[in-house]
């Protein structure tokens, strides 16, 4: 037994500093998620644009994750997760520094495209690290620190970046954002793995893969996608537009507006850590997404009618980030369910395209309330998605595993 134990203790330390690495990776990429909205004001102001035509960067972001994401996730099933995740870091990095440095706006904008294109690998290179290389009595905590990892990268993103904007401008804030997904992609390079608990199938032959594509477009993994593409609404509505949203409606100052977005964010993770001990003490996944988009469309609803003051707002802000950060271990296990061994790259870089579909679309209807004087609609149409999101889980997405 004791040798047993041995054996095992350097095999779990290996497999931790994986979860951490990838944890780290995660973060990394919910920050430049949000690298935008807190700063979004500073922006416009210095290239002199519209709320519009400044969020053509989210569109674009949006729109090269949808188009590569997928073919992403087969390429990392193929060639391995780990070499990808940390070239993706690198490339992310890359384009946040050449976006702060160019004057440039259209630069801009397509240093957003590099991002996106960035950004493809981390669902699909995580999810397969974790699913593949982690033991099976772990899975459900480890996803959910994966996803309040992510976060916590959105939640310290608007006072880091607000910090650093006042010390040195919105463009020394891209600058110093650059240095962080060196560091995560150092980490992941100079540790070691742990061995593969679930051995992902043998690539398949070229005639094959029609069968890969039909997978994808099963009734469980297609209804995912939509689950994913109205989520994707409501939290980028909400991360993205809530400061300025704010302001245009009750006058809010951006100070008192980063709190309750930094209080959400926060609370967020602290919501992802109690859906993950929800989500391994229960099969009704459903159920408590349901319950978790309930509270969230009926917070962005009361924030939408009435001006609540400030601690209420800090309050009601928190408590829909909290409920929507509980729905989402649910949410990565709902997938999960249904996603055949070895297909877990393909699967979760399909399903997390709902995201990066989502998000193609979203900011330019919230942009559009901002520009024609309607801001209480980005509140609203939260709610809106919210409600279709829960009647997405309530059609029974977490069918059987799909064969």
């Amino acid at each position: 037994m004791a040798q047993a134990a041995e054996l095992l203790t350097p095999a779990r330390a290996s497999e931790t500093k994986l979860v951490a690495g990838v944890c780290f990776a995660h973060l990394v990429s919910h920050y430049y998620m949000l690298m935008l909205a807190p700063l979004f004001a500073f922006i416009r102001a210095d290239f002199g644009v519209t709320y519009t035509e400044l969020s053509l960067a989210l569109t674009t972001f949006n729109v090269v994750s949808a188009v590569s994401q997928t073919p992403v996730g087969f390429f990392i099933d193929r060639t391995g997760a780990r070499i990808n995740l940390i070239g993706g870091l690198l490339l992310g990095s890359a384009a946040i520094a050449i976006a702060g440095a160019v004057e440039s706006f259209w630069v801009f904008i397509a240093m957003f495209a590099v991002l996106g294109l960035a950004n493809t690998v981390y669902h699909p290179a995580d999810y397969t690290l974790l699913s593949e290389r982690v033991s099976p009595r772990r899975m459900t905590q480890v996803f959910s620190f994966h996803t309040c990892s992510g976060m916590i990268g959105s939640a310290i993103a608007p006072v880091s970046l607000l910090f650093m904007q006042s010390a040195v401008g919105w463009r020394g804030a891209f600058l110093c954002s650059a240095l962080l997904g060196v560091v995560a992609a150092l980490v992941l390079a100079v540790q070691g793995e742990p061995p593969v608990v679930h051995p992902a199938h043998p690539s398949k032959p070229r005639g094959e893969e029609p069968a890969s594509w039909q997978l994808l477009l099963s009734p469980p993994i297609l209804l995912n996608l939509l689950f994913f593409v109205v989520l994707s609404m409501v939290g980028g509505g909400l991360n993205q537009y809530l400061v300025v949203g704010l302001g245009a409606l009750y006058g809010t100052p951006p100070a008192l507006a980063n709190t309750a977005l930094t209080g959400l964010l926060a609370m967020s993770a602290m919501g992802v850590l109690l859906g993950g001990a929800l989500a391994g003490r229960t099969a009704r996944h459903n159920l408590v997404a349901c319950a978790g988009l309930v509270v969230t469309g009926s917070a962005s609803t009361l924030i939408a009618l009435v001006d609540p003051g400030a601690l209420l707002l800090v309050l009601i802000a928190s408590l829909s980030g909290f409920a929507s950060g509980m729905t989402m271990p649910s949410r990565d296990m709902i997938v999960r369910s249904v996603t055949p061994q070895g297909s877990f790259g393909k699967v979760f870089g399909f399903v997390t395209t709902g995201f990066h579909i989502g998000g193609m679309v979203a900011p330019l209807i919230f942009a559009q309330f901002l520009d024609h004087g309607y801001p209480r609609g980005v509140f609203l149409y939260v709610a809106a998605c919210a409600l279709v999101a829960i009647a997405t889980v309530a059609f029974g997405m977490s069918g059987r595993r799909t064969a």
